[in-house]
């Protein structure tokens, strides 16, 4: 019997709950995996309070990352055996499978191996973030060396990606945070620049790290009216990138006639991880920074996965820096 995390209505954190079900054989391209550990990311809070872009079937599942070991090959997989060390990708919906639990089936499109000296903690932290960071700054192309990105929301697992993104590609990443308490560590993690956003006016800050240029990209998970600032900071036939919607309100459109000329566009990770070819990449990207030291996931906290409705108490309290993951003794 395997132990997997439920709700069977949406709301807080204490919806959740730990129950024991059969897991069950895997079916035609489908794995069944031992989970050691878990990646935890606000797309699974937001699923769970009903907020996100699709809406949960519930009793529900959720989950979108993890680590473990391969236990069951079904029909048609080639390339994974029993045994195998895997990380479980977002490449897929929620409503179809989850990966909070002990035992789990995922597809296996939606697998990758990971090297067995790569800790499960990290290797349950490194696709959601390393993946959507990629997909926005690096396949697109539009980002070069030498241009000046600003990353919103800069401590959370995506934002610390893009950081080591933009340094792999030669960019300059200025990370913005909301009090100072979290600066140091944003330069230690490789922010060229950190604007302290309730203490600092970000366009202006932008204009005097740039030389009046302003930044080629601005990515950012926040939206609502916060944009039409964000927008001041762009240069001249830069880009705004919004992947998230914090901010539950409205977001505007930025006006020509305000704004230099920009490209705004809405995004998410699975453009990427819907696309075999762009996923291929992406992942041969993620990989190769794996090897070298230059992918490196932050983690801020674990816990235990019978602990997981606290997990969820502190990803909303927004104290983190990095990545909280769930660790599955067994």
């Amino acid at each position: 019997m395997a132990h997997v995390v439920k709700f069977d209505r949406t709301g807080g954190p204490e919806v959740l709950e730990l129950r024991e079900t059969e897991t069950g054989e895997p079916g035609p391209g489908e794995l069944r995996i031992r989970v050691d550990a878990i990646g935890l990311n606000r797309a699974e809070v937001m699923f769970r309070e009903g907020a996100y872009f699709y809406p949960p079937r519930c009793p529900s599942g959720l989950g979108y990352e993890a680590a473990g070991v391969v236990e069951a090959v079904g029909d048609g997989v080639t390339g994974f055996a029993v045994g195998d060390h895997v990380s479980v990708l977002p490449a897929f919906l929620q409503t179809e499978y989850g990966t909070y639990g002990d035992h789990i089936l995922i597809p296996a499109a939606a697998t990758v191996h990971r090297p067995p000296d790569l800790a499960p903690e990290k290797a349950a932290a490194v696709w959601m973030a390393y993946l959507t960071a990629y997909g926005a700054l690096v396949e697109d192309g539009h980002l070069r060396p030498g241009d000046h990105v600003l990353i919103t929301a800069a401590s959370g697992s995506v934002g610390l990606a893009a950081i080591q993104t933009a340094r792999r590609i030669g960019a300059v990443p200025v990370a913005t945070t909301r009090t100072p308490d979290k600066k140091e560590r944003l330069l230690a993690a490789g922010a060229a620049h950190v604007i302290v956003t309730d203490e600092e006016d970000l366009p202006g800050r932008v204009k005097e790290i740039t030389d009046g240029r302003g930044v080629r990209t601005a990515f950012d998970p926040v939206a609502g009216p916060g944009v039409e600032t964000l927008a001041d900071a762009i240069g001249p036939g830069g880009h705004l990138i919004v992947y998230g919607a914090l901010d539950t309100r409205p977001t505007p459109l930025p006006r020509a006639t305000e704004f230099p000329a920009l490209s705004t566009r809405t995004y998410a990770v699975f453009e990427i991880t819907s696309d075999p070819g762009r996923l291929a990449r992406g992942v041969a990207f993620v990989d190769a920074g794996l090897a070298t030291g230059s992918v490196t996931p932050t983690l801020d906290r674990t816990f235990e996965l019978k602990d997981i409705a606290d997990a969820h108490r502190y990803m909303e309290g927004n104290s983190q820096v990095g990545k909280i993951v769930v660790t599955v003794p067994h």
